[in-house]
């Protein structure tokens, strides 16, 4: 019987700082007197992937409020967010979630 010897698998050392994971971001949606309600719900539908009920309530939140939270998640996915909503020049603002 030879000896058969396993090569040793290759170890990745993972850093406490690769480890933490950065917190939510939010895109802010603001009031628009420009664009017709049904403008604002459909741009957010199309930056979001979200219902079309709940654009309707992000939409009527941003009106009546001033600005709304339409979407929450990692950076990169906001900052894609953000720029279907300025397509049709929405007033956007990426925060970092609370």
């Amino acid at each position: 019987m030879g000896t058969d010897v396993l090569d040793r698998p290759e170890v990745e050392t993972v850093t406490e700082e690769a480890t933490r994971v950065d917190p939510p971001w939010n895109v802010l949606l603001y009031n628009d007197d420009f664009h017709s309600f049904d403008e604002v719900i459909l741009q957010v539908q199309k930056a979001t992937g979200i219902s079309l009920e709940r654009a309707v309530e992000i939409t009527l939140e941003a009106h009546t409020q001033g600005r709304a939270v339409c979407f929450t998640g990692p950076l990169e996915r906001c900052e894609h967010v953000a720029v279907v909503l300025r397509q049709i020049e929405l007033t956007v603002e990426i925060e970092k979630a609370a």
